[in-house]
């Protein structure tokens, strides 16, 4: 590491800029915010940059540069554009060991400017030492997308808080009590713009961690998609990343629970045909027990959690218990699965509607509306429909579908196993069979389903 990150405090101090152009500008700009007074030296000035001067009470020179205008100054930039007059600006500033970047020219810089993220009071500068600004910026981008858009009202209400939090919690409790407010239902209450709550539910915790438990802990329950780990939401991300330990099931995928918190305990809760790992109810008082106990804990569902998902029944659970919880939607398995097969599921010339349907087997049938299904203009979408798949083909055909209905299974959507097998109402059964299609499969059935070769994008390849 060459460049060691610093923050450097230029409230109210003098910076010289060498330069007029378009480069000053935009470094002025950034000095500016930081609090900093300016002292330009160019022949020429862009008007904003003048009044970027004007507006810090600092001082712009029309000539050239000369060695006395380094003269009580903290900090030097130089983008002239002509290398001669930098590397002169940079030797001055080195021989009174002032700090001095040259643009675009690393090797005559004692600093770098780096890409900063800034939400508040709290700044994040991503720094490539010069080799690689645009590469710092992109990752810059990356981090925006991830931070919290409450994170500046929270590092906020931390600055409020921090002297009386400081009289009140001996040294080594003050860490626990801020990763909690960090990650708790404090921070998820300025999440959601509820700032005033927040400051008062962290006032009641202050009251409860003196000389006390920890206050009991919370449930995010999150969606983690089909299966591509690049179809998680930002906030699913950055909740996963938050917990202690993760209540995991079998259509969560590999890839997507390897971006759960490394050190974070799991604990498998999948179901599979005619064996239950964990019975629901069961999984249901675990959330409430480990959240009790003061731990983040997170839900992670394949799909949505409120899609099949029986998601409803585990926070209604956390209610009952009066354990704070989040909801993060994720796409469900019919959206994902149908768009990386190439299946737009409505289409104006194929269904102006879609319906979500369980293919879950219960005692060996399928109770359903069958004669609501046989509708023109639908696409039906069986969850769970590849052990029924007969039974779902066969029910159809009886209550009037045509047997030439175009019908799909996909197999392991949206991930690198991905295979989508396409018949009809009369031959996906045995194509089914033919073809080794194993779960999880999700079942396709409507004309829109002719539109998958044409419209196929993805390779699992």
């Amino acid at each position: 590491m060459r460049y060691l990150p610093l923050a450097f405090d230029i409230q109210d101090r003098l910076c010289l800029i060498v330069g007029g152009g378009s480069v000053a500008t935009r470094k002025a700009r950034l000095l500016v915010r930081g609090g900093a007074r300016l002292r330009v030296i160019s022949p020429a000035t862009t008007d904003e940059l003048e009044q970027l001067v004007a507006d810090s009470n600092g001082q712009v020179f029309q000539g050239n540069y000369h060695s006395g205008h380094l003269d009580g100054v903290d900090l030097v930039v130089a983008a002239t554009g002509d290398r001669e007059i930098n590397r002169i600006v940079s030797a001055d500033a080195r021989a009174r060991h002032l700090p001095v970047n040259v643009v675009d020219a690393p090797d005559l810089c004692t600093y770098t400017f780096p890409a900063i993220l800034e939400r508040g009071p709290l700044s994040i500068g991503i720094s490539s030492g010069g080799s690689a600004p645009v590469l710092a910026r992109l990752i810059r981008a990356q981090l925006e997308a991830l931070l919290s858009p409450g994170i500046a009202s929270l590092a906020a209400l931390a600055g409020r808080m921090r002297d009386r939090v400081k009289a009140v919690l001996p040294e080594e409790r003050r860490k626990d009590f801020w990763q909690w407010v960090f990650t708790g239902p404090v921070a998820s209450k300025v999440d959601a713009g509820k700032n005033a709550e927040a400051e008062a539910q962290l006032l009641t915790a202050l009251d409860a961690w003196q000389g006390s438990p920890a206050p009991s802990g919370e449930v995010y329950l999150v969606g983690g998609g089909p299966g591509d780990p690049d179809l998680l939401t930002f906030r699913a991300l950055r909740l996963m990343q938050q917990a202690d330990v993760v209540l995991y099931d079998r259509l969560v995928s590999p890839e997507v629970l390897d971006l759960v918190r490394r050190d974070a305990r799991r604990i498998y809760v999948g179901k599979k045909k005619e064996f239950h790992s964990v019975p629901q109810d069961n999984i249901n008082q675990l959330l409430v027990d480990l959240a009790q106990q003061g731990k983040k804990v997170l839900r992670l569902k394949g799909g949505d959690p409120f899609i099949f998902g029986r998601g409803g029944e585990e926070i209604d659970k956390l209610a009952d218990a009066g354990i704070p919880f989040q909801v993060v939607p994720g796409i469900t398995a019919a959206s994902g699965c149908a768009s990386y097969a190439g299946i737009p599921l409505t289409h104006r010339d194929h269904a102006q509607s879609v319906r979500f349907v369980t293919g879950h087997l219960k005692k060996g049938t399928l109770e359903l509306p069958w004669a609501e299904f046989v509708s023109p203009g639908q696409t039906l979408v069986f969850y769970m429909g590849l052990t029924g798949i007969d039974t779902i083909c066969a029910k159809l055909k009886e209550h009037g579908m045509p047997e030439g209905t175009p019908a799909a299974l996909v197999e392991k959507g949206t991930t690198r196993e991905q295979r989508v097998v396409v018949g009809n109402l009369s031959t996906l059964p045995k194509l089914a069979k033919s073809e080794g299609v194993e779960a999880p499969a999700l079942a396709i059935i409507g004309t829109v389903v002719s539109l998958h070769e044409k419209l196929r994008w993805y390779s699992s390849r």
